[in-house]
């Protein structure tokens, strides 16, 4: 299985990136992970936040295959303890799922397009972080999944 994470625009800060090139690295040990840096958007300041969404949506729409497992990192959606996690992540594995593609979406969130494409939608917490800090964290918990399916002792519970 293949994961990809795909997010809109590119980190600004090197130590993010530090933390980002981190997990990529002791993810892609354990599967083939990719990360897609959607462009952010040019000339926003007289499109609505609806329509700024909206074309994030096209962009976003176009990366996937018709057998993509398409999940939304979204405030709305099911938190999960780690262990939970790394057991639905297993579940995925399990079933068949060829690529497996996270998104995390720009600041006015998704288009009603990408909802209807989801097949599922997690939230990593009540707290809202920046777009920029959610992939370095979101990242840290793919990669200690992993560490829990093979019993390795980074996760401590």
């Amino acid at each position: 299985m293949t994961i990809d994470l795909t997010v809109i625009g590119k980190t600004d800060s090197k130590e993010i990136n530090s933390l980002i090139e981190l997990y990529f690295k002791r993810v892609n040990f354990y599967c083939k992970f990719t990360l897609t840096v959607l462009p952010d958007l040019k000339s926003t300041k007289k499109l609505t936040t609806r329509q700024q969404s909206t074309l994030e949506g096209e962009a976003i729409l176009r990366q996937f295959s018709d057998s993509d497992y398409v999940v939304l990192m979204d405030e709305h959606g099911t938190e999960y303890r780690s262990i939970e996690f790394a057991s639905w992540l297993q579940k995925r594995m399990n079933s068949g799922v060829k690529r497996l593609v996270f998104v995390i979406g720009g600041p006015y969130g998704f288009s009603d397009e990408v909802y209807a494409r989801a097949n599922s939608k997690i939230s990593l917490s009540k707290m809202t972080f920046s777009h920029q800090i959610v992939r370095a964290i979101f990242m840290e918990q793919i990669y200690r999944g992993f560490t829990i399916l093979n019993n390795e002792p980074y996760h401590h519970e």
